[in-house]
């Protein structure tokens, strides 16, 4: 274990040390002194999708027809009109006239342009459905149903989507009769009694009324009431909405400068006023007319006035097809970058959130897709990342999964678009540092491998869940998260069996299951028992071994079905993770002899230092001599590596001798291991391997330092070998290394103190003269006095780490050591 694991390990903040018991030095060095270790490496790049589409062109729907489309065109009659009709089902009847604007029709008194009032409001009531009779009023202006007076002549063209509408240069006018209030006073109201006649079929008397306010009582309580909120929201209508959506209709058709500045100020004002008057959602009668004005606003084509309209349409709950049309048109505008700060500065997305928690996936599967597909795009937006972490993104995210979950089979097609776009929203979430906590304390890593398991088949979801996995497993809390979810290292094998073939996804799930196994014994342990574990990773790795140069390693099992090719790094990369997964398993005690006696195993690790050249493969070949390097430590003599020590040395010339200061570090590290064969000690001496690891000690680094002193002290226990160490000067360089680096690492200093020991053979060898001998003494004599130790110590919190290192590492040696090289009289 190089040094600044050792110190990590030992400071770690997942090794809480205050209220734990005080470890004895022994402990502490024992830890400190493991010689397997974990392996790391980078976490796999994600490319941002510069094309804002539902799907991109490497998903596994990109060939799919029956996948929703990410590009169309809406104009107004996309919409349907009458998205609020009368509770009872039953169509108005469509009025014989075509009312016109007064706005557009008479410009010095508009309220003498409104059609007159019927003389009797019985006759009006016999031609209307009896859901809305109600809403007429003897004598009174302001009750003529405009909106559904042409609603059934009819805008509902609703043509296919995509298909072309001609521009529109001047928005129709509304009928908004409801304005007239002032020429003319109402007439009295009748009776209670009176208030309505009730048609045949209509079932609206025994139903709340539209807007809530009340039940009909047998006293007439209930239509006393409704009256009294039915002339609220006259008054209201005629006073500030109708105005409202006259000039709304009014600037539309001026096209002057500034107008849309204008109607997103108007819009705003509408939306102000109908909160204020409790008359969002579907409460207002007159909504359809309200709805009707601002779809053919949507034919202005402006970005920001339509922001506006959606969040409106949203709020006045519409459904249907004009739900899913809103929805497409707020995914429209998402899908440019450039649009992004007209979402920062508007509410939609408390509204598109709202969707995500109330809309049926039965019902209104595609309009939740495209409402999801936007939070995707808008979540690659840092400034927006932020502002859905503060909305509850998440938990609004929690809670759609679980539905997600349960939808029938008639609706899992349109759940696995939904999840596509949802799990690809939240792997944009986990980049944000405050994400992690909430997707521990929401379980949403539980949550996500219960999607895996009911969506296993699709890669696409896989893909996006082995991205947000990958990405959180680098932290602590995360990774216990997920290694405590029941059976999710059986998942991920099972999903590198079944996508083997998909190197995104696998390099992924490698990497998390490394992550998962690099600091805990019963993740290392978990996986190995799965069933199957071991063929499924080896079959992984004989699958992406390239063999360009030399035969075939016979594979593990059965081959695998052929797979989409990738280029040379994509390869090493996935066996850089695999790899590393198998270097951290075998770590445990019970995990690492089995590994050892794999012939699989061992003969693929081989092949790939065969195949692969340092300069192409560093990282690759680098993490299989860790492997390696762990699998020596079990010296059992059923170890596959134990018959095969010669040919690995041999192997690991190739990275001692090349430029990279990483490969040569692990190739020294494996000669440490394997020189206490005698075998493999001669075979270093007659390659003079031993000439470079003396010249290493001049490195000025602990670790190529420390692993160096580790060979050296095995080569000094043959005494043909002390001799041509000394010829290379490696006595004079251990003092060097001894006084330069001592201090700043006690574990180096006795590994060198024992490598001294050995060099002079127990004080039977005379390899160092009188002023080499007199300088090491000096030095020792200097280390061995606690005070003058510690006080190379500056970090605080490794104190104790240093003090015990010293103590069980530096100290006895040193002392044996002093006493060899102390003159016979001192001695006495």
């Amino acid at each position: 274990m190089d040094s600044m694991e050792r110190k990590h390990d030992i400071c770690s903040p997942f090794n809480p040390r205050k209220n734990a018991l005080r470890k004895t030095s022994a402990e502490i060095v024992s830890e400190a002194r493991q010689s397997l270790r974990v392996q790391s490496t980078q976490r796999p790049f994600t490319p941002r999708d510069g094309h804002r589409q539902l799907f991109g062109q490497s998903s596994a729907r990109a060939s799919q027809d029956s996948r929703p489309p990410s590009a169309f065109s809406l104009h107004a009659q996309n919409f349907d009109a009458p998205d609020s009709r009368p509770g009872s089902g039953t169509r108005l009847t469509p009025l014989g006239h075509k009312p016109k604007s007064p706005a557009l029709c008479h410009s010095e008194d508009p309220f003498k342009a409104f059609p007159k009032p019927p003389t009797d409001p019985l006759e009006t009531k016999r031609g209307l459905a009896g859901a809305r009779a109600r809403l007429l009023r003897a004598g009174s202006l302001t009750t003529l149903p405009p909106v559904e007076g042409k609603t059934d002549v009819k805008e509902k063209l609703n043509p296919g989507l995509g298909q072309k509408q001609p521009p529109v240069k001047r928005l129709p006018s509304s009928d908004h009769s409801e304005v007239c209030s002032g020429p003319l006073k109402p007439s009295p109201r009748r009776a209670a009694s009176e208030s309505r006649i009730k048609q045949p079929g209509d079932d609206s008397g025994e139903r709340p009324t539209e807007c809530g306010a009340g039940q009909k009582t047998e006293a007439g309580s209930g239509d006393n009431n409704t009256s009294t909120v039915e002339d609220a929201e006259a008054v209201m209508w005629s006073n500030v909405i109708a105005p409202l959506l006259q000039q709304l209709e009014s600037v539309a058709g001026g096209g002057s400068v500034g107008s849309v500045d204008c109607l997103c100020d108007l819009c705003d004002g509408l939306y102000s006023t109908l909160a204020e008057a409790d008359m969002l959602g579907r409460r207002c009668k007159r909504r359809s007319g309200i709805l009707r004005t601002l779809f053919r606003l949507i034919d202005l084509n402006s970005t920001q006035l339509n922001l506006h309209i959606a969040k409106l349409c949203l709020a006045l709950r519409v459904s249907g097809n004009n739900l899913l049309n809103i929805c497409k048109l707020v995914f429209q505008i998402s899908r440019s970058e450039s649009n992004d700060a007209f979402f920062q500065n508007n509410s939609i997305i408390d509204s598109l959130l709202g969707i995500l928690s109330s809309e049926d996936v039965s019902a209104s599967g595609e309009a939740l897709l495209y409402c999801v597909g936007t939070l995707k795009f808008l979540s690659g937006n840092s400034a927006i990342l932020r502002l859905l972490l503060d909305k509850n993104c998440l938990g609004v995210s929690q809670k759609l999964i679980q539905r997600l979950l349960r939808v029938e089979d008639g609706h899992f097609t349109i759940a696995g678009h939904i999840l596509v776009q949802l799990t690809a929203t939240l792997r944009n979430l986990a980049d944000h540092p405050d994400s992690r906590p909430l997707f521990v304390s929401f379980s949403l890593l539980s949550e996500l491998c219960e999607v895996l398991r009911h969506h296993r088949k699709d890669q696409d979801i896989c893909t996006n869940i082995s991205r947000i996995y990958s990405k959180l497993s680098s932290y602590s809390e995360c990774r216990l998260a997920l290694a405590q979810t029941p059976d999710c290292y059986r998942l991920f094998l099972e999903l590198l069996s079944k996508h083997h073939q998909k190197q995104d996804l696998v390099i992924r799930l490698l990497f998390t299951l490394g992550n998962l196994t690099a600091k805990s014994e019963e993740a290392r342990l978990q996986l190995f028992q799965c069933e199957g574990s071991m063929n499924t990773l080896l079959q992984l790795y004989d699958n992406y071994q390239r063999r360009d140069v030399s035969p075939q390693t016979p594979p593990p099992s059965d081959p695998p079905s052929p797979r989409k090719p990738c280029t040379p790094q994509e390869d090493d990369d996935v066996l850089v993770k695999l790899i590393r997964v198998l270097a951290n398993m075998c770590i445990h005690p019970a995990v690492g002899p089995a590994l050892a006696t794999n012939i699989s195993c061992i003969q693929l690790l081989m092949e790939t230092l065969e195949l692969r050249c340092v300069q192409e493969s560093e990282e690759l070949l680098v993490n299989v001599a860790a492997t390696i390097n762990n699998l020596s430590f079990y010296q059992e003599e059923s170890s596959v590596l134990t018959h095969n020590q010669l040919s690995i040395s041999k192997l690991m010339l190739k990275l001692l001798l090349s430029s990279s200061m990483n490969a040569v570090l692990e190739a020294t590290r494996v000669y440490g291991n394997l020189s206490q064969s005698k075998d493999v000690r001669d075979f270093i001496m007659q390659n003079k391997v031993h000439q470079f690891l003396v010249m290493l000690l001049d490195s000025k680094s602990t670790e190529m330092c420390f692993s160096a002193c580790g060979v050296l002290t095995n080569l000094a226990l043959d005494p043909p070998s002390r001799v041509s160490l000394s010829l290379e000067g490696a006595a004079a360089n251990l003092v060097d290394c001894l006084k330069d680096l001592g201090p700043g690492d006690w574990q180096l200093a006795g590994q060198v103190c024992q490598a001294l020991w050995n060099m002079l053979g127990g004080g039977s060898e005379k390899l160092l003269d009188t002023e080499e001998r007199e300088s090491l003494l000096e030095i020792l004599i200097t280390y061995s006095e606690e005070e003058e130790a510690l006080r190379w110590i500056e970090n605080e919190d490794m104190r104790d780490y240093h003090k015990a290192c010293w103590e069980i590492e530096f100290l006895p040696v040193s002392q044996k050591l002093m006493k060899m090289l102390q003159p016979s009289d001192q001695t006495a």
